[in-house]
């Protein structure tokens, strides 16, 4: 199963108002793991950038001056993200500026099935709790220390921990199958797949304590300890 991970930075909230997308980040899950796929580009929204918006991503009106509009990327990102699901946190809000751009662009829409929003699958497993991206990072302590500020690829790579969090600690199902290898888009098995490398190395989650109990452990055994023998 392919789903794609994906974010938008935007110069405001509504794109019936003249907003426009100026980011988009995606990353490939192959049967919930990360591919080390990803699509990126910065967008010319041919509008200035409200002061507002730039205090929340920090993307700029000359930084965006000599990048492409949408139009001339559009059927790219859409042979990016072909048909596979796609898994956003609060998925209306990004739906509506993607669909909108592809409408300007005269492009196919994208249909909201398609969307899977995080933000009501965490809202859904803990009512009552706050379920912004930075308050499940704190939940699933996934290192979100990075993101001072807004980016659309950085948010996508975060948000696809927090997702297989969210569906299963990154466990959701034993699949039992008779082909060995990945099955590809049109369904037919790929035995040479192999999932890319994790974009950045897990935090450790052992405590110090934990690590001066196991190291004064080890000491008591003596020198002939296994952990001693290592090279």
């Amino acid at each position: 199963m392919r789903e794609i991970v994906l974010d938008t930075e935007t110069t405001g909230f509504e794109p019936a108002e003249g907003h426009r997308i100026v980011e988009i980040g995606a990353v490939e899950l192959m049967n919930h793991m990360p591919t080390g796929r990803t699509y990126h580009q910065y967008i010319n929204p041919e509008r200035a950038m409200p002061k507002e918006a730039f205090e929340v991503h920090g993307i700029g009106d000359d930084q965006l001056r000599d990048k492409p509009v949408f139009a001339a990327v559009g059927q790219a990102f859409l042979d990016f993200i072909g048909d596979a699901q796609l898994v956003i946190h609060n998925a209306a809000f990004d739906m509506k500026f993607l669909n909108h751009e592809l409408e300007r662009a005269r492009l196919p829409v994208i249909p909201h099935a398609r969307a899977t929003d995080t933000l009501a699958i965490a809202r859904q497993k803990y009512p009552g709790s706050p379920a912004s991206l930075d308050a499940l990072c704190r939940r699933f302590g996934v290192d979100n220390a990075m993101r001072e500020k807004h980016g659309a690829l950085l948010d996508s790579e975060i948000l696809a921990d927090v997702y297989l969090e969210l569906i299963g600690g990154r466990q959701p199902g034993l699949v039992l199958t008779d082909a060995p290898g990945q099955q590809t888009a049109s369904g037919s098995a790929d035995p040479g797949w192999r999932p890319g490398p994790r974009p950045r190395p897990l935090r450790s989650r052992l405590t110090d304590v934990e690590q001066a109990a196991h190291a004064a452990f080890v000491a008591s055994l003596g020198d002939a300890a296994i952990w001693k023998s290592r090279p």
